[in-house]
């Protein structure tokens, strides 16, 4: 069998699938070790007994449900490589807008950031490639995903970039930061979501959070009053019917210059707001 006749066959096969073509294309590339340009000019390249046999248990994981990304351990961020594993959420197109977003707000100075909740490391690396000058501070409770996190930074090569483990403030203890963000669990246990598609196998911690799934964010809004700097900003990721909630509890707790920016499916996606105290 060529390449082109198992992306078809695996195309054909994975019915289930948002993107059966895409899928079949990153799993012939990780069991050959090949890129999506050479798969394309040589496709008429015959596989291998062995290539064909772990090309057969991948395809059989994925029409099972499981991500790609858990099968091939490796997920595109922001245009860097991160290794992903089932202590952790995985990094998903429309969290890249909290980084922007991070990037857009930071002070053109150099300063110090807190990342919450920092799962593989994607939000605060991605920021720590772009800002060499500032000093980044990842927290995350889960031992496996920070050993993960810590992983991937050396993999990619940031070094301003520091990991702590605990629950979300309790590691900085009284330090201050020019700006706070995460991406915490925003869906309520409730969410007939959680049995669908690829979060069926994603860590239910990093998902769930009661209180309408607000509990998290509302800790860590009110926590940030403590830990943020005059004028600094705090930037919350949260679900897409979630907007108007997040910025109550952002205006009662006095922040300022309170906005929601919608990801790149136009979904309302992040809230920020700046601290100000009189």
């Amino acid at each position: 069998m060529t390449y082109l006749e198992w992306l078809k066959y695996a195309s054909h096969t994975l019915v289930d699938s948002e993107s059966p073509k895409r899928d079949a294309e990153i799993l012939l590339g990780y069991v050959t070790h090949k890129t999506r340009t050479f798969i394309m000019a040589f496709c008429e390249t015959t596989l291998s007994v062995d290539d064909l046999a772990k090309l057969d248990v991948c395809l059989k994981r994925r029409q099972n449900g499981e991500p790609v990304a858990y099968i091939t351990g490796e997920k595109e961020f922001w245009s860097l490589n991160f290794n992903v594993s089932n202590a952790t959420l995985i990094p998903r197109p429309d969290t890249e807008k909290l980084v922007e977003l991070g990037l857009d707000y930071l002070p053109k100075v150099p300063c110090e950031v807190l990342d919450l909740g920092t799962g593989t490391g994607a939000i605060s690396i991605a920021m720590a490639t772009e800002r060499p000058d500032c000093l980044f501070t990842a927290v995350e409770k889960n031992k496996d995903a920070l050993l993960l996190a810590q992983h991937n930074a050396a993999n990619i090569g940031v070094n301003n970039v520091y990991f702590l483990q605990g629950d979300w403030y309790k590691p900085i203890k009284s330090r201050k930061f020019s700006m706070i963000v995460s991406n915490p669990p925003y869906i309520e246990p409730t969410d007939i979501h959680l049995s669908q598609g690829d979060v069926r196998y994603e860590p239910r911690s990093a998902l769930v959070s009661e209180d309408n799934g607000l509990a998290d964010i509302k800790l860590i809004i009110k926590g940030a009053i403590k830990h943020l700097h005059q004028y600094g900003w705090l930037l919350i990721e949260h679900g897409w019917q979630q907007a108007l909630d997040v910025q109550t509890v952002f205006k009662q707790q006095g922040f300022q210059l309170v906005e929601t920016f919608a990801d790149y499916s136009g979904n309302d996606r992040v809230t920020l707001g700046r601290y100000f105290k009189p």
